[in-house]
């Protein structure tokens, strides 16, 4: 079933297809640029690379995944986390060439899933992914954020509780909700990015922001580029491949849940149209482009996708900006440097609302389908998701491990045909 091209979401402010003025255009970029930019730089500097080409490869990543979709899904992809132990143990063991070739072969399993998916369809889903499934993994990736959205507004740099650090990032939410429920107009549009410029001189007057980068910054300069076979004598690193290869199956699992997000938001089925054959594809093909460049593996970002529930902004056309920006912003080091040099209490005091907001539409999802937890079934199925998700539970073979948020989708996925519709007292 394909999407009707008349359909438009009245939700929403901007929809997919609507391409706000340029001035608009440029801020609502923007926005979702300093959403992600924390994330994406932190992955390199946890491993070992520069920031500069990790915003480079994010954001012609995303340029991928926005032509491989047909330009219907407004995501944004940035580094993954999911790769981190396994890239930080290559790098101190072989290198970034090993972690390049762990990162295409990431990649490929992404590209050989959506090639038989094209092949033998993905009605499959709506099966193994019914609202009691969905709805709590859904409620699980935005609750799963929760600490490293806590982490970040407590401790500063050392480790240790700061009441400081706690106060920026509490005057950071409280004054980006403000902005979202009382503005109009246009500047109703940008509570987000309003709430990262209030934060971040808010933090200056307290004294917590580090402005030695940007003066040591040049202007110009190029992103750290580690090109597969040009920069070094090529060498297969058969460890890396097999190490992070199987990780995808990982990574997809949070994809599809993304997608789920997105539907709910959006209100169309992108399983459908243009198909997850589509998004997994640009997803791989954006992992395989980071690998070959120097860059870390690629994946859709919740954090956007909070912005997208907030602002009610789902224009494809704004990701795409950001993405531009992102390559932009990868040559210019002082920009780069102002960004980078946003203080984490303003990143977690956003994070409070963004990830919220994105359990939120999971509630919305049981809520919607009034999905009947009277049943037992229901109950344990939802019961089981949450807890292993949230809970921070994963399963770790040797160097294979599965996240918190992938096994709980994996249990759902298996207690959802295992369970009867009624258990024994209920009959």
């Amino acid at each position: 079933m394909k999407e009707d091209k008349t359909f438009r979401n009245p939700e929403a402010v901007l929809d997919v297809q609507d391409k706000p003025k340029f001035g608009p255009w440029l801020l609502l970029s923007i926005q979702h640029l300093f959403t992600m930019f924390g994330s994406t730089v932190l992955v390199p500097l946890l491993i070992g690379l520069k920031p500069s080409i990790a915003l480079f490869c994010s954001g012609v990543g995303t340029l991928v995944y926005i032509l491989c979709t047909q330009a219907k899904i407004p995501a944004y992809l940035g580094s993954s986390f999911a790769f981190i132990a396994t890239m930080q143990a290559l790098m101190k063991n072989y290198g970034y060439p090993a972690v390049g070739q762990g990162a295409i072969a990431a990649g490929l399993v992404y590209v050989i899933v959506a090639l038989l998916i094209a092949r033998f369809g993905s009605r499959w889903l709506d099966k193994i992914l019914p609202p009691i499934v969905v709805g709590p993994i859904i409620i699980v990736i935005g609750l799963s954020l929760a600490t490293t959205a806590a982490n970040d507004a407590m401790f500063n740099a050392s480790g240790k509780y700061s009441l400081t650090y706690f106060g920026v990032a509490i005057f950071t939410l409280v004054i980006t909700i403000i902005f979202n429920m009382f503005l109009k107009g246009f500047p109703s549009m940008i509570p987000v990015l309003l709430g990262i410029i209030c934060g971040y001189l808010m933090a200056l007057f307290c004294g917590i922001v580090d402005l030695s980068g940007v003066e040591s910054a040049k202007w110009f300069s190029l992103p750290a580029f580690d090109v597969l076979g040009v920069s070094y004598k090529f060498k297969w690193y058969p460890a890396a491949i097999i190490t992070m290869a199987p990780i995808a199956f990982v990574t997809m699992t949070e994809h599809m849940g993304h997608i789920m997000v997105l539907n709910k938001l959006t209100k169309r089925n992108f399983f459908e149209d243009p198909g997850l054959h589509r998004t997994l594809l640009g997803d791989g093909l954006s992992s395989i482009i980071a690998g070959f460049l120097g860059g870390p593996p690629t994946t859709s970002y919740g954090e956007n996708i909070g912005v997208l529930a907030m602002t009610k902004v789902h224009s494809v056309f704004v990701l795409g900006g950001a993405a531009f920006f992102a390559i932009v912003f990868s040559f210019v080091g002082k920009v780069s440097a102002v960004i980078e040099s946003i203080p984490t209490p303003v990143i977690g005091g956003i994070s409070f609302l963004l990830f919220g907001m994105i359990a939120a539409n999971g509630l919305r999802i049981l809520v919607d389908n009034k999905v009947d937890f009277e049943k037992k079934r229901n109950l344990v199925i939802a019961s089981v998701i949450l807890v292993i998700g949230i809970g921070g539970t994963y399963l770790k073979i040797g160097s294979f491990q599965l996240t918190s948020i992938a096994l709980a989708t994996v249990f759902g996925i298996l207690l959802n045909p295992i369970l009867p519709e009624k258990a024994a007292s209920e009959q």
